[in-house]
């Protein structure tokens, strides 16, 4: 249900939309619907949002903002990222939330991925 005055959909750019879809299927599970050539959406269970092709990207470097996914196994999250063709740009480290890392899907995007479970 949409609701006033909340975030309700985000987009991201892409270099290549058959590259994000890959891996944002293999790793979150997320689906997609097309619209044409330069743009794709997405859906999963608690935000939507879509993707449009550039060749720009976003990072944080940039001034971009985060989004920052949860994980309660982070380190197999991990792994299905690096999987995926995903690369960990800042490895796992504590922060007073729990831990979390960084990564960037295959076209360059940064986001990141969280939990409150400490291993150590």
């Amino acid at each position: 249900m949409i609701k006033h005055e909340k975030i309700s959909y985000v987009e991201f750019p892409s270099r290549d939309l058959e590259k994000t879809k890959q891996f944002f299927q293999q790793v979150f599970n997320w689906k997609f619907t097309d619209y044409g050539p330069d743009y794709t959406a997405f859906d999963d269970e608690f935000i939507s949002g879509g993707f449009f092709r550039t060749e720009q990207s976003s990072k944080t470097e940039n001034g971009a903002a985060l989004v920052v996914f949860y994980s309660a196994m982070l380190e197999e999250t991990q792994e299905k990222i690096i999987q995926a063709n995903g690369s960990i740009v800042k490895p796992i480290f504590h922060f007073p939330g729990g831990r979390r890392f960084h990564f960037c899907e295959p076209c360059g995007n940064e986001f990141a991925v969280w939990s409150d479970f400490d291993k150590e």
